[in-house]
Order: structure tokens, then C-alpha cells, then sequence
């Protein structure tokens, strides 16, 4: 089942990076910063601390950023002290939205996300209104470059321990537990792999399909806006977006 559009979203996202990249590097600072307090600042004794290094590195978030956001967090520097909520909501439709937020002021970031989805169509629900219709899985991606067989890439993920491969035109998307995705992380870049996406994240059990022109320019709206927020982490939905044509 390629249930999950991911591979698609990044390839789209890739495209319009460079005028986030900022933005980006910002909340994977902030990501850093909140392992870093709860968990000290060594990445080898620090799980969190570790996976954030792996986002921001896919992301390519240079070093010294990494460092200066891990040696930030361990002065105890008034960084704020960032909270974890997440909130969760229907787009049009009834597309179930999921909002993972680091955020130091909750008085802040929940209006800015409830007018998100008053703003496109959508409406914000009560805890564990749509967290079911998810699973926490580890997640990650390999860019089938030149030269590389598809199969071989496959036949390694499996053997480094991955629970499901899917190949999307241009990558593979590499799926495990969340208790695995260090070890199978570990094994593939030991057999020289690099990841485009690598993070623990939830992925929706099915993915709906918008129909309406105006409800898809609204999703992409409710997504963006929400994602244009510092507070937000990420945007986790069931749309499957096999759209070409981003607006």
C-alpha cells in the first residue's frame, strides 16, 4: 500500500525550500533545544537529542547551526521553555490534521492555529479527535540516484530490519517501529546510505482523496499557513495529494 503521499510532499517541498530554509532551520533549533533540556546535550545517551540531529541534518541544516543550537540549549541561555502540544482538526472534508507544536507561549499558538483552520474550511477538534486514524512509525527516505538498483536498496532496508518499503517514482520510503528506527538508521548508513527524510513521526492508516478543486487549493492553504507558523513542527494529514499542479 503507498497509502502515504510523503514522497511526493518533499519532492514539492524541496522545491520551495530555499525560501523556507530559514524557517526551517529555526524550528529544527528549536526541536535541538527542547531535547537538549530534557535529555542533556549527548546525542549517544540522548534518543531525542538524536533524531533531532537526524531531521536537521535531512533537512541540511549545516553543522555549526546543529552545534551552535546544541551548545545554546546546554547554557541554559533564557532559550524560553518550549512546551510540546499537539493539536488536532479536520480540513475540508474531514481530511484528519494532526499539529505538533514547540511552542513557549500556548496563548499564542492555539488562536493562530484555530484561525488556520476557520480560514480554510476546516475546524479544530478535541484531543484524540483524529490521532487513532494515525501510527507512530519511523520514517525514512533514500533518493534513488544515478546508478543505484531500486532492488538492492529494498533487499538492504530489509535486511537492516525495515517493517515496510515503499518505492515512489525517485525514492524509496523506508518504514519501521519506532523502537527500530535507530538501529535500521544506524545499519543503512553504515552500508553508505544518505536519507532525504529521517524522523519519527505518525503516518496515517489510510489516505482520503479530495475531489473538489476548491477543497484541494484549500487544504494546500491550511497546510501552508499552518506550516508558515514558527511554532509549528509539523503538519501530519491523510490527504493523498497526487496533484502535479501545486496551485
Amino acid at each position: 500500500m503507498s497509502g502515504h503521499s510523503k514522497w511526493h510532499n518533499i519532492k514539492n517541498k524541496k522545491g520551495k525550500a530555499d525560501a523556507k530554509r530559514g524557517k526551517i532551520f529555526t524550528k529544527m533549533a528549536r526541536k535541538i533545544a527542547v531535547a537538549v533540556k530534557e535529555g542533556g546535550d549527548d546525542p549517544d545517551y540522548n534518543p531525542a537529542l538524536k533524531a533531532a540531529i537526524d531531521s536537521a541534518k535531512a533537512e541540511n541544516m549545516p553543522n555549526d547551526n546543529i552545534e551552535r543550537a546544541i551548545k545554546k540549549a546546554a547554557g541554559e541561555g533564557d532559550d524560553g521553555n518550549y512546551e510540546s502540544i499537539t493539536y488536532e482538526g479536520y480540513g475540508p472534508s474531514g481530511i484528519a490534521v494532526m499539529v505538533q507544536c514547540l511552542t513557549d507561549n500556548r496563548n499564542r499558538t492555539a488562536p493562530d492555529v484555530r484561525h488556520a483552520f476557520d480560514k480554510h474550511g476546516g475546524n479544530l477538534g478535541t484531543d484524540g479527535s483524529v490521532s487513532f486514524l494515525f501510527d507512530r512509525k519511523g520514517q525514512l527516505g533514500i533518493e534513488i540516484k544515478e546508478g543505484m538498483d531500486p532492488e538492492v536498496v529494498e533487499m538492504d532496508a530489509i535486511e537492516a530490519g525495515a517493517e515496510d518499503i515503499r518505492t515512489e517514482d525517485g525514492g524509496i520510503e523506508i518504514i519501521t517501529s519506532p523502537e527500530d528506527y535507530q538501529t535500521v538508521r544506524k545499519n543503512l548508513e553504515e552500508a553508505g546510505y544518505e536519507f532525504v527524510i529521517s524522523e519519527i513521526t505518525y503516518l496515517p492508516q489510510t489516505t482520503t482523496v479530495l475531489d473538489d478543486p476548491e477543497d484541494r487549493k484549500k487544504m494546500a492553504k491550511l497546510i501552508d499557513q499552518l506550516e508558515e507558523n514558527d511554532d509549528v513542527q509539523e503538519v501530519i494529514h491523510n490527504w493523498e495529494n497526487d496533484d502535479e499542479d501545486d496551485e
